[in-house]
């Protein structure tokens, strides 16, 4: 019987004869650094997921897509922002495309369905994605986070509203998923502790339409506190001008994000929120993002351009500490975690021993410049650890920040 052998089998068979009779250069790390991005594009997290591929292409379009010596490829998988289609996604990019490493995905949510097979699989993960206990009381220890936990932005946001805004009052409304449950969480653990109070608690399902029902609630306190994510902040904010209110508003990170601010009009004028990115930072990098993807994109970067523009400079910088090499994986993670930065476009960062991010969150408030709205930072807050002033091991025995934790008081 005749075996055929086609082109492809008979040079796999030679490259193998040749490897058992000459000695091979190290090849492996001659090939693309490979990185998975796991992005959305469609739904109401479209806008921030279109912002994560946006910072990923100019940060590689800035290295001439060359990391530690190496070339880089980005293959990028849409997950259709949901956990079942982020999970098809993740396995496609482990076992089909054979990333280094991953880049995303954007959503909590997304993030723990993959969780525990990017654990088994040993894969390096960069997300956005805040969910708290990834960092907590259920670390993955292939998993490092550069943005925030959903509560880290909120912590110093809850800080200022008592201490410096005098607040004592005020109601919360946020997505009713668990971006949103931790952010008031968080939120109310620290303006409660310095002596405010939540009236109460809002949480108008991820896609709705009609904020109208929520807003006929909000009364007789000093603020709101809005936690909405993608585009819910600006139909949230047209709403509440529609409906008359005058309150002051108070943001988390993507309330206030600078690439929503084209799409506002006057009724974001006054919102105060507090992100781990600020256009106003003077930074090298940071003027190096923003007219990179001006030009590319005719867009002013936000939270999650610049997120994933610190995720590739990470990467970067960890790659050059391990020579190029990707092949040991707990050498890489152990060299991502021990990365320290003076300047990115959020600022100084490092990471504690969980792999979430110390850094600077900025409170800034919305103006109007000439025509244009814009963020104005008006209080940092330095060296932001995920347990904001609270002793660790006490913060670790606490419940995980949720929808009913804490419990309103009475």
């Amino acid at each position: 019987m005749m075996t055929r052998i086609d082109r492809r089998s008979f040079l796999v068979g030679s490259a193998a004869l040749a490897a058992t009779t000459f000695p091979l250069p190290a090849f492996a790390q001659g090939k693309p650094v490979k990185i998975g991005l796991l992005t959305v594009k469609t739904g109401p997290l479209a806008a921030g997921g279109i912002q994560m591929e946006q910072g990923t292409t100019r940060f590689m379009k800035d290295r001439n897509y060359t990391l530690a010596g190496r070339k880089v490829e980005v293959v990028v998988g849409d997950t259709g922002g949901n956990p079942a289609g982020t999970k098809t996604k993740t396995q496609e990019l482990v076992e089909r495309d054979n990333v280094d490493m991953i880049f995303g995905p954007l959503a909590a949510f997304e993030l723990l369905a993959i969780t525990d097979y990017t654990a088994q699989a040993k894969m390096p993960v960069l997300s956005l994605a805040a969910a708290e206990d990834m960092t907590q009381r259920r670390p993955n220890p292939y998993f490092v986070r550069a943005s925030a936990t959903s509560s880290q932005n909120m912590h110093p946001l809850a800080d200022y509203a008592a201490k410096e805004l005098k607040f004592k009052t005020v109601i919360t409304l946020a997505d009713d998923f668990a971006f949103g449950h931790e952010q008031m969480a968080g939120f109310q653990r620290v303006f409660e502790d310095a002596g405010g109070r939540v009236v109460k608690k809002l949480w108008p399902p991820l896609v709705t339409p009609d904020y109208t029902p929520y807003i006929a609630q909000i009364s007789g306190v000093d603020a709101i506190v809005q936690g909405f994510a993608g585009s819910n902040p600006l139909k949230f904010m047209k709403q509440c001008r529609d409906a008359g209110v005058k309150l002051p508003v108070l943001g988390g990170g993507p309330a206030g994000d600078e690439a929503l601010m084209k799409s506002y009009g006057d009724e974001a004028i006054g919102m105060i929120a507090c992100s781990a990115y600020t256009g106003d930072l003077d930074t090298p990098s940071n003027k190096r993002l923003i007219d990179g993807v001006v030009k590319d994109y005719g867009n002013i970067p936000g939270l999650y351009a610049a997120g994933l523009y610190i995720n590739g400079m990470v990467a970067e910088a960890a790659l050059e500490k391990t020579g190029g090499k990707t092949d040991d994986r707990e050498a890489f993670i152990r060299a991502l975690r021990a990365v320290a930065l003076t300047d990115t476009p959020r600022g100084p960062l490092s990471f504690d021993h969980l792999g979430n991010v110390v850094g600077n969150f900025y409170v800034r408030r919305c103006e109007k410049k000439g025509d244009k709205l814009v963020n104005t930072t008006i209080k940092t807050y330095s060296k932001v650890s995920q347990f904001w002033t609270y002793d660790e091991k006490w913060f670790l025995a606490q419940p995980v920040y949720s929808r009913d934790y804490p419990p309103l008081k009475s």
